[in-house]
């Protein structure tokens, strides 16, 4: 008769990302992921017993899409499912998850946050998640290949013009990303030139505000607004000059393991647009 696999555990304590101090039972058997981006990762970490928990945001990868328990969105999570599913660790994000709700689980239960800027803080955040949960070497694995690709996308842009461009996130009203978001750090490592650089997060702005900027490029997401070639009419008219292009948000937005493709879907676009 086959003895039932026995788990040995302890307490071991991690700085997350937001500079708190969190208590695991390491390591973690029970994991709720509440960020789209950081469950991809989690999937190419290998985590695939120990995930438990998404969001109904969490459509990567599509396996665990149609059979992991969903928790309700980022913003609005449903706090006694996530009791439920009894978890020993929480992942998080200060920019995707409400103060309030993480604040609730965080009294119940161990959470690590994120809070990723650029390519520098996602590579790290890459790394310490991969500690939390007792998957270091492949961590830093992903990690170095990640440092290596965005490196040699450097290195191939250097000496060129970056591109000014505008990258909308939605639609009625406009919105577009601004400095201090994640994906106008992206934006520079594609060889882009935010023409809302001078304003901040993801202001709203109308047709005539970004006539009057002169981007050189157009980019409309994917996500959160579904832009569609339905949609480009508007902006011909507006700035008729402009390269209008239909982007992949997830390579501007997601900060796990998609970062391994975005430097050669951004070699492309950037291509696209020097043509």
């Amino acid at each position: 008769m086959r003895r039932p696999a026995i788990y040995i555990s302890m307490k071991k304590t991690f700085t997350d990302q937001m500079s708190r101090q969190v208590a695991v039972d390491f390591p973690p058997r029970r994991i709720v992921s509440l960020v789209p981006s950081q469950t991809e990762l989690l999937y190419a970490l290998g985590l695939a017993e120990e995930v438990v928990g998404i969001t109904k945001f969490c459509v990567r990868p599509e396996s665990w899409f149609r059979t992991k328990s969903r928790v309700g969105g980022t913003k609005q999570v449903n706090l006694q499912k996530v009791a439920e599913l009894q978890p020993d660790l929480i992942i998080g994000n200060k920019e995707e998850n409400t103060r309030e709700q993480i604040e609730a689980l965080a009294a119940r239960f161990p959470v690590w946050m994120s809070d990723v800027h650029g390519l520098g803080s996602a590579i790290g955040m890459i790394r310490s998640l991969g500690g939390v949960a007792a998957r270091e070497t492949e961590a830093e694995a992903l990690a170095a290949e990640i440092g290596r690709r965005f490196q040699q996308l450097e290195e191939e842009l250097r000496g060129q013009s970056p591109i000014r461009a505008a990258y909308f996130i939605w639609r009625n009203p406009f919105m577009v990303s601004a400095s201090g978001t994640f994906i106008d750090a992206m934006m520079q490592q594609a060889g882009l030139d935010n023409v809302f650089a001078h304003l901040s997060r993801y202001p709203e702005i109308s047709l005539e505000e970004l006539a009057a900027a002169q981007p050189q490029a157009i980019l409309l997401s994917s996500e959160p607004y579904p832009f569609r070639e339905k949609h480009m009419e508007g902006f011909r008219r507006a700035c008729p000059e402009s390269a209008i292009k239909l982007v992949n948000g997830e390579f501007f937005s997601w900060f796990g393991s998609r970062l391994l493709d975005a430097p050669a879907y951004f070699r492309a676009l950037r291509g696209g647009l020097d043509g």
